[in-house]
């Protein structure tokens, strides 16, 4: 794949031959530099993935880039705010539909699944369905441009939460999915929701396989040790982590013990 870009320092302005990354102004622990909002497209008219927040700013910023090119369509990889929060405002700024799994998050007549393929500019876009990180999360496969928009599933940057609308089991699914299709679709990079493009999916795949399954064994060691409430087990598995991200930390716990409790 040419025309593989990677900005030092910054995700903004990222881009693929046909996919370009503007980099919302929303930066903190949970979402790294900010919300990644990807234009998809050639020619007079492009896709807007994640507008992101609902901060004017950016939203503005989006549709001044895009210049004469019409959106066709606005699709969102998952209904959290960072991510959805703008859709409407921006869907009124440009006039397009907002396309989505959840249906509180979709305005126009269509949905989102997994299998769909959407088009744009004779540009295919295909849908995977990836549910975990939350119950609605979809990644995005470009195959001109071999590479695979990842929304929260895998980040640039670190690891992803389980949040409370997701679940582990789907989750290990769902990586297991993208590391089968990393390979058989020969991917040359992975665009994520937050943090840097990943120009090794298959290794960025396997580091986050391997991880989870760490993870798991580290809490068992800690309930062998006593651990019993999600607060205590943090102490123990997540010692060396900022403890501003210790609440996020809990609810990963959460979904991993319920996950443990499954088996």
């Amino acid at each position: 794949m040419s025309g593989l870009h990677i900005p030092i320092g910054t995700p903004d302005g990222s881009r693929t031959p046909h996919a370009e990354n503007l980099l919302a102004p929303n930066p903190s622990a949970m979402t790294l530099d900010g919300t990644n909002t990807w234009v998809i497209g050639a020619g007079d008219e492009v896709v807007v993935v994640d507008p992101g927040p609902e901060d004017e700013s950016h939203l503005r910023r989006v549709r001044d880039h895009l210049g004469e090119r019409r959106v066709t369509q606005i699709l969102l990889t998952h209904g959290h705010f960072d991510h959805s929060g703008g859709a409407k405002r921006f869907a009124a700024m440009v006039n397009a539909p907002v396309r989505a799994l959840d249906p509180r998050h979709r305005l126009g007549d269509e949905g989102l699944d997994d299998g769909d393929v959407v088009t744009v500019a004779g540009l295919e876009i295909h849908v995977y369905g990836t549910p975990g990180h939350s119950f609605d999360s979809l990644c995005f496969w470009l195959p001109q441009d071999r590479a695979m928009l990842t929304g929260d599933t895998v980040l640039g940057r670190g690891t992803t939460i389980i949040a409370r609308d997701g679940g582990l089991a789907d989750y290990l699914r769902s990586l297991d999915r993208l590391r089968a299709a990393a390979e058989g679709l020969r991917a040359q990079a992975l665009l994520p929701g937050h943090g840097p493009v990943l120009p090794d999916p298959i290794g960025a795949l396997d580091g986050y396989i391997a991880h989870r399954r760490e993870r798991l064994d580290q809490i068992r060691a800690a309930r062998e040790q006593g651990a019993r409430t999600p607060r205590e087990i943090v102490k123990i598995v997540y010692a060396d982590v900022d403890r501003s991200l210790w609440p996020a930390a809990e609810m990963s716990v959460l979904a991993q013990l319920d996950y443990l409790d499954r088996l």
